[in-house]
This record gives structure tokens, C-alpha cells and sequence, in this order.
């Protein structure tokens, strides 16, 4: 999955657990040997946009996409619509990624786009797996 945001002086492309910037920068979670801690933010030349690694979800070291002014948040492969084996930081990187959405915000997942009630609703669904 790639997801691709063109501002005025560079380009950004999304892929679950890697960023890169036409200008090469590279951005990963120094979990996957990466230097990124827990935050990068950057403007494209018309459009701000901050990276981050909330917490860990099915395989470590997911990214997240904030685009403010389009009210988009990627968040990649912390959701799938298929039945996960949760891991047990899971449930608490969802739950920091419901607080970066509005009610109106897009929520781009390698499955596709949902909104913020099927979020809420597989956050309740990991927690129940973990918790019963």
C-alpha cells in the first residue's frame, strides 16, 4: 500500500512502516533500524504534514500520516477488516489514533478508506480478542 501527497516543492510517499520525501529523506521507526523516535513534521511547499509512530500494531514499527488540512490521517496495516491476532500495544496505538480524528476525518488503511466509527469499532473488536 503507497499513498502519495504532492505539495508545491516536494512529494511524500506513504508506505505502512516507511516515508520518503522526494528531497531523500528516508523516515523510519528506529524499532526497523530507522532514526525516527516518535515525530517528523514537514511542510511541502503548500502542506503540512506530520509523521508519527504512535505505537505498535500487528508486525512494529507502523507509521502514521497526519495531513491537517485535508483532515486525512493514513494509518496503513493498524487496521484490517480481516480477523487479527492482536498485539498487546495494539489496542493503545488505536486509541492515540481516535484521538488524531474529527468526526469527519478520512482514514486511509491498507484495506482502503473507512471512517472513524469502523476505528472505534475495531478498537472495541482488539480489545475484546485480548481481553475477552
Amino acid at each position: 500500500m503507497t499513498y502519495e501527497i504532492s505539495g508545491r516543492d516536494r512529494t511524500l510517499t506513504y508506505r505502512p512502516r516507511e516515508v520518503t520525501i522526494d528531497d531523500g529523506t528516508r523516515l523510519v521507526h528506529t524499532s526497523l533500524g530507522g532514526e525516527l523516535e516518535s515525530v517528523w513534521a514537514g511542510d511541502l511547499g503548500d502542506r503540512y504534514v506530520e509523521v508519527v509512530h504512535l505505537g505498535s500494531g500487528p508486525e512494529g514499527g507502523e507509521l502514521v500520516l497526519v495531513d491537517p488540512g485535508a483532515d486525512t490521517v493514513v494509518i496503513g496495516d493498524l487496521y484490517t477488516d480481516e480477523a487479527p491476532t492482536p498485539q498487546a500495544e495494539w489496542p493503545a496505538t488505536i486509541d492515540l489514533v481516535l484521538g488524531l480524528l474529527t468526526e469527519r476525518s478520512t482514514v486511509v488503511t491498507s484495506s482502503g478508506t473507512v471512517d472513524r466509527e469502523t476505528i472505534e469499532m475495531f478498537h472495541q473488536r482488539l480489545l475484546g480478542l485480548l481481553h475477552g
